[in-house]
This record gives structure tokens, C-alpha cells and sequence, in this order.
């Protein structure tokens, strides 16, 4: 009885795959605000309908496959290795996500990406709704975690010493200073010749900045980060 589901499932796989892979050649072909959904079906050979059992918008199928920043800060957390205090987990991810994304930039494919999504109001805004989702997301991830696993210094935190807002504002703040270093550093870089030395520059720069937030905070910094900071200044 498995095997007919199995192939069904393999079927419907390869076919969101390749609906997305031609939709990404066009993507980068035309521009975004170009290409139609009929557009995409038709060179894909499938219909219409098709495209969007596996897709609800087109935003989403230009994001699909290149966005894991997504979901990844709140699976940092859940899935820290033991002994790992939730803030460490995270930090250590988004210090080397900023420094992926910078690496990313330098490359063509990662300037054109940047540039399509600026470009369009669309894509834009659902950007912003996707980095809204993974605040949302991380919030949940942290205030679980927090449960049985609380930051040293956390009772006595000036800012995260409310159990019902703790959680919220670290995500927020967290993911402020990732973003905002991915940024800034993206107008550095846009023609550097070295882009392992900028990641690492930046990766730095972000491990810096949360070291900051953790004495704001009135939070211990682990001793790998605290290092790494002082290693920075």
C-alpha cells in the first residue's frame, strides 16, 4: 500500500522542483514583475492550477528554496547542543548566517537576488513578512526553551527580567543586529575582491555587537563570545 503513496510523493516533489526551477530561469531571464504565473506553467508543461497547488503566490515561488534564514534562527534553539544556553545557540547561528549572506552577496547570483528583490514592491514586502514570521517564530522557540533552560542573569536582567515579554524582545533585538550588520555590510563589500575576508570580517563585527547586547542586558556572555569580542576591539 506504501509504494503507490511513495511514488505519488516522489511525483509531487519533482514536480514543485521543477515548477520552481523554470520559474527561476525566468525569474532571472525577465525580471520578476514579467513573468506570469501562465508564463511559468506553460514553460514548465503543466497547467496553471498546477503551479498553485504547490505554490500560493508568486512571491513565494520566487522565495521558495532561498530564504532557510526563515526558519532557522528558532531551530537553532531547539536543536542547541546540551549545555548550550539558548542565546548562545542563537547568536553563534546569526553571527554565521551574517556572514553567509555577505559571502552570498559578493557573488553574481547574490547581487542579482538582492537587486530583483529590491526592485519590486512585491518581493519586498514579502520579505518583510517572512522576517516578521521568523521573529514570531524565534519568540516561540525562546520562550519554550526559557522554561527549563534560563540565561544566567536573566532573574535580575533590567530588560528581560518579565517572563511574558523576555522572549519577544531577545528576538527582536537579535535579529535587529543580524539584519542590520547583513545590510549595512552589503554596500562595504559590493566590490570586494575577497569575500571569505569580508564573511569573516563580518562575522566579527556580529559577535562583537551581541557580546554588547549581553552586558546591556545585564546577561553573562559566554566565555567563547566575551573572548571573540575582545579579540574584535
Amino acid at each position: 500500500m506504501s509504494q503507490p503513496s511513495d511514488r505519488r510523493a516522489r511525483k509531487k516533489a519533482q514536480t514543485r522542483e521543477h515548477v520552481r526551477t523554470v520559474a527561476h530561469r525566468l525569474f532571472a531571464e525577465n525580471g520578476f514583475d514579467a513573468v506570469t504565473i501562465a508564463d511559468i506553467a506553460r514553460q514548465a508543461d503543466v497547467a496553471v492550477q498546477t503551479v498553485f497547488n504547490h505554490f500560493a503566490t508568486k512571491e513565494e515561488l520566487f522565495f521558495d528554496g532561498r530564504i532557510p534564514w526563515s526558519h532557522a534562527p528558532a531551530d537553532a534553539v531547539r536543536n542547541r547542543p546540551a549545555g548550550v544556553t539558548p542565546l548562545t545557540a542563537l547568536a553563534d547561528h546569526l553571527a554565521e548566517g551574517a556572514a553567509y549572506f555577505v559571502r552570498l552577496h559578493v557573488s553574481p547570483q547574490g547581487r542579482a537576488f538582492t537587486q530583483v528583490v529590491h526592485s519590486s514592491p512585491a518581493l519586498a514586502a514579502y520579505e518583510q513578512r517572512v522576517l516578521f514570521e521568523a521573529e514570531r517564530e524565534l519568540t516561540a522557540a525562546l520562550a519554550a526553551a526559557w522554561t527549563t533552560d534560563p540565561e544566567p542573569g536573566m532573574a535580575t536582567s533590567p530588560v528581560l527580567f518579565c517572563p511574558r515579554l523576555a522572549a519577544p524582545l531577545a528576538a527582536a533585538l537579535w535579529l535587529t543586529v543580524s539584519r542590520v550588520v547583513v545590510v549595512e555590510q552589503r554596500q562595504v563589500v559590493d566590490h570586494s575582491d575577497d569575500p571569505e575576508g569580508a564573511a569573516a570580517e563580518v562575522r566579527t563585527l556580529t559577535e562583537s555587537l551581541m557580546t554588547g547586547l549581553y552586558a546591556q542586558l545585564g546577561l553573562q556572555p559566554p566565555a567563547n563570545v566575551a573572548k571573540l569580542a575582545r579579540r574584535a576591539g
